[in-house]
């Protein structure tokens, strides 16, 4: 807990018992914005992200990141599917609006959000008011929908209605190229969509306000410069998304 945030831990959602955590910002007399955020490849990561979910949250977001496993049988459809039920069930428990709710997502967790935006059909024809793809990778299935980003971007036929789309990537990123982004960015203006891209000069952890750590094999949160610039503005970023006026 800090002085403004409260954190409540170890909620558990859907059938297989996975965990998430809630940060919350300080009480308001109106419902706050939410923010799902999803991490990415490493199974029951969302300690990785409360850095960046209490950054948003102190923003006025609040902001649930559970753990799913990637490497579930169904490559992690089923826990994020009920990752977002939850959140529509429960956010005002938590002083927030389930209508005005963004989904985020980091690395494979980006590939997966914008999956959903691209496919009405993945969450039984619900939509988020907006998608944050943070430090994606779009050119391989979405553990949401089976198909594959950029592909679906490209493709011709039924329009699917746009919602906003906001990426974001760091320029120096060893484990996701930033050319993802922008090739992402591309398609999605081509057929109409504007995806505003911040390019940001961090890497693949500093974009979320963390670093890699080869001991703990694991990313944990970072005070190096470009982290905390980078990832704070990731924050402002999931704010602006969800409605919020931020500098």
């Amino acid at each position: 807990m800090t002085a403004d945030v409260d954190v409540v831990t170890e909620l558990g959602y859907g059938t297989s018992g996975r965990r998430m955590d809630v940060h919350c910002p300080a009480p308001s007399s109106s419902a706050a914005p939410v923010v799902l955020l999803w991490h990415g490849r490493g199974p029951d990561e969302r300690d990785v992200l409360a850095p960046l979910a209490r950054s948003a949250a102190r923003l006025g977001v609040v902001t649930f990141v559970p753990d799913w496993r990637p490497d579930a049988p169904d490559g992690g459809r089923t826990q994020l599917a009920e990752s977002v039920a939850f959140v529509r069930e429960n956010a005002a428990r938590f002083g927030g609006d389930a209508e005005r709710m963004v989904l985020a997502g980091w690395s494979l967790g980006a590939n997966a959000v914008l999956g959903v935006a691209l496919n009405p059909a993945a969450l039984d024809g619900w939509r988020p008011r907006a998608v944050v793809g943070i430090a994606g990778g779009y050119r391989s299935a979405a553990p949401t929908t089976g198909t594959v980003p950029i592909e679906d971007a490209s493709r011709a036929g039924d329009p699917v209605p746009p919602i906003p789309v906001h990426l974001v990537h760091g320029t120096t990123d060893p484990i996701t190229d930033i050319e993802q982004s922008r090739e992402l960015r591309d398609a999605l203006e081509e057929r109409g969509w504007p995806a505003p891209l911040e390019e940001l000069a961090t890497d693949h952890a500093g974009i979320v306000l963390t670093e890699y750590s080869v001991e703990h094999q694991r990313c944990l949160p970072s005070t190096a410069a470009h982290a905390v610039d980078a990832g704070t503005r990731t924050a402002h970023l999931l704010a602006r998304a969800a409605g919020i006026a931020v500098s």
